[in-house]
């Protein structure tokens, strides 16, 4: 399904805690195993903790290790299945970090997007009528490299900042992060814990014996901040290319491949500053880091369901979110938090 054409005439706000207690009375002896300590791991982590729940995050790597450290992370659908379900949990997600932009401390912050196409015309996506921003076409198509794009203000999660914001208000709530843990099957989480939430990203391929999981390889270029540049930049047509400004950097990308190497390659970071740095019209910028990460594709579309362990504990699964991992990240782990409560779920679908 396409990603710019959902119907947006149904109610997709986020179901507040008060309605969630409402609707059922968890006991909060309850131990909840959390795999993964990406950005979904995490929110699901802040959400389980904050309604009282003793909450653990097990994961082989944290913070800037994960792939969520290597995201450019700016709100947008993107490499994500299916429509119906990926748009109402991307726009409770944009409601929640819309008002973290008022934390100065989370690292989220609004940007001005311009979304290009190298061909055509660009097909405004429909669901940009029910978002606070306004959406406007784009007059400048930097020297005619794009054809046509269109603007909208969207939140920016600065990864070296919000991911430290989420582990933190993880732990103040009273959770905890354990690293080092390798796992090779969803049954060798301690018995300690009667609800295990699988958000292993492309981890859960073995974890959860998922062949539908792809791994999208993306590489970046971190380059000093660019003076010139206020805006992000995205163009998803091939060559793929983004210019993401942060506050004390620039990111650039990037590529999109079926490819499990999370080795950086030099030439591929030379060809996305030389590409960036074209469109950009500015000198090759010096590179400050190289970063690789595998989005978790599901080719039959994110895995969000509710399931038994062979000792009848809860699994939740949560994952196979593509490249929309922080755009679908509150939408989806207040899913998780309906699905443990048995309750109608927390954002409606299409």
């Amino acid at each position: 399904m396409d990603l710019h054409r959902v119907d947006t005439s149904f109610c997709w706000r986020r179901l507040p805690v008060s309605a969630c207690q409402i609707v059922k009375q968890p006991e909060k002896h309850h131990r909840i195993g959390i795999i993964g300590a990406g950005v979904s791991g995490l929110t699901c982590g802040v959400l389980f903790s904050e309604r009282g729940f003793h909450t653990e995050i097990l994961a082989e790597q944290i913070g800037q290790q994960t792939t969520s450290g290597a995201a450019a992370a700016l709100w947008f659908p993107y490499d994500a299945e299916p429509a119906a379900k990926v748009i109402p949990w991307a726009l409770a997600t944009y409601e929640v970090l819309v008002d973290l932009t008022r934390d100065q401390t989370s690292g989220v912050s609004m940007i001005e997007l311009h979304q290009y196409c190298r061909t055509g015309e660009i097909e405004i996506p429909e669901w940009t009528s029910v978002i606070s921003s306004k959406v406007e076409r784009s007059r400048d198509t930097y020297g005619s490299v794009f054809s046509s794009g269109f603007s909208l203000r969207v939140p920016l999660m600065d990864t070296t900042i919000y991911l430290d914001y989420l582990a933190s208000r993880f732990q103040q709530a009273g959770g905890q992060i354990k690293d080092g843990v390798h796992l090779e099957k969803l049954d060798d989480v301690a018995p300690k814990f009667d609800v295990v939430v699988n958000c292993a990203g492309v981890g859960a391929r073995q974890l959860a014996r998922d062949s539908d999981l792809e791994p999208h390889r993306g590489q970046v270029a971190i380059v000093p901040k660019v003076d010139t540049l206020n805006c992000a930049i995205v163009c998803d047509d091939a060559p793929l290319m983004y210019a993401i400004p942060r506050a004390t950097d620039c990111v650039l990308g990037g590529t999109n491949e079926v490819d499990d190497n999370l080795n950086s390659d030099p030439n591929t970071t030379k060809a996305i500053v030389a590409e960036c740095s074209r469109i950009l019209e500015i000198d090759m910028p010096r590179v400050l880091r190289e970063r690789v990460g595998l989005r978790p594709f599901r080719k039959s579309g994110v895995r969000l369901e509710k399931q038994k362990l062979r000792d009848g504990r809860s699994l939740i699964h949560n994952y196979g979110h593509g490249g929309s991992g922080f755009t679908l990240s509150w939408g989806c782990a207040e899913e998780v938090i309906a699905r443990f409560l048995d309750a109608p779920a927390a954002v409606k679908s299409a």
